[in-house]
């Protein structure tokens, strides 16, 4: 699983012109999952985001953890796209629908994550705080 992670002051997603979810404070990740991914990929990621300590403490160090804060996810299988050859990418290492799903919500609700809508096409909202952008992958 590839989950690329966004620290911001606040994120919405929207399908068909109407707002699905929507946070404030907290993380905005972009959720990949592959053709190999297993729900122990699922489970770790979850927890690996949860705990990264990407928040300012009281001297201003990237130090707290997410803590009270939200967490908004969409599912991304352009993660996976490989434009190493020519310039359309290839999807061939991202997960079918079938696998990616159930592992999308998963992650969602282990992560205690706001969503998006599985394969929906969404417009996604947010403001970068720092900017802090992180790429995470599981083993």
């Amino acid at each position: 699983m590839r989950a690329l992670v966004q620290r911001v002051t606040r994120a919405s997603v929207a399908a068909d012109g109407a707002t699905v979810a929507a946070i404030g404070p907290g993380l905005l990740v972009l959720l990949g999952v592959g053709a190999q991914d297993r729900e122990r990929d699922a489970d770790w990621l979850a927890d690996k985001v949860r705990a990264l300590r990407v928040f300012a403490d009281a001297e201003g160090k990237m130090n707290e953890p997410l803590g009270e804060r939200e967490i908004l996810c969409v599912s991304q299988f352009t993660l996976y796209g490989d434009a190493r050859r020519g310039n359309r990418p290839s999807y061939v290492a991202a997960a079918r629908p079938e696998l990616a799903e159930p592992l999308y919500l998963r992650f969602c609700e282990r992560a205690g994550a706001k969503r998006g809508v599985f394969g929906a096409t969404m417009a996604v909202e947010l403001v970068n705080d720092g900017p802090v952008t992180l790429l995470l992958e599981s083993s």
